[in-house]
């Protein structure tokens, strides 16, 4: 299988490794809590047909690495799966939303984020030969207008 994937009018590789951490950074994903946690990432990125190759919740933080089409942002990714969460979080466990800390937010601001891409090497490559390419057509074309 392809690493670059289609859409309609498109062909991308759009992957980013993201991190993000609970308010205060409280060690607070564990046990059930976690597995609802990657559960529901897995769902939400699915549902915005977004696909998560690797996803590892820690007691105190998330990382995901994760593949985003061109008509996703980022930012809108985050806030949907960041929300979504937080919201069924504090409605499975009351006693979360108790913490005078806690507020109505489950999630600390922000997020750390880096795309992953393809080899530069092989980008720089794939650009020399295109160029050679295109020359080579260019003369082609010229020789067939002189007839």
């Amino acid at each position: 299988m392809s690493k670059y994937k289609k859409l309609s009018h498109a062909i991308y590789y759009c992957t980013y490794h993201i991190v993000w951490v609970p308010k205060y950074r409280y060690r607070v994903l564990t046990g059930a809590i976690k597995e609802m946690i990657e559960r529901d990432i897995r769902g939400i990125s699915e549902w915005m047909d977004c696909e998560v190759t690797e996803l590892n919740v820690r007691e105190d933080h998330v990382h995901v690495v994760v593949s985003i089409p061109p008509k996703v942002a980022v930012s809108e990714y985050m806030g949907t799966v960041k929300g979504k969460t937080a919201i069924k979080l504090f409605k499975s466990y009351p006693g979360m939303r108790k913490k005078p800390y806690w507020g109505n937010h489950f999630w600390a601001r922000g997020y750390f984020v880096s795309s992953i891409s393809v080899d530069e090497e092989t980008i720089r490559k794939y650009v020399r030969y295109q160029e050679k390419e295109e020359k080579r057509e260019e003369k082609d074309q010229g020789s067939f207008r002189l007839l």
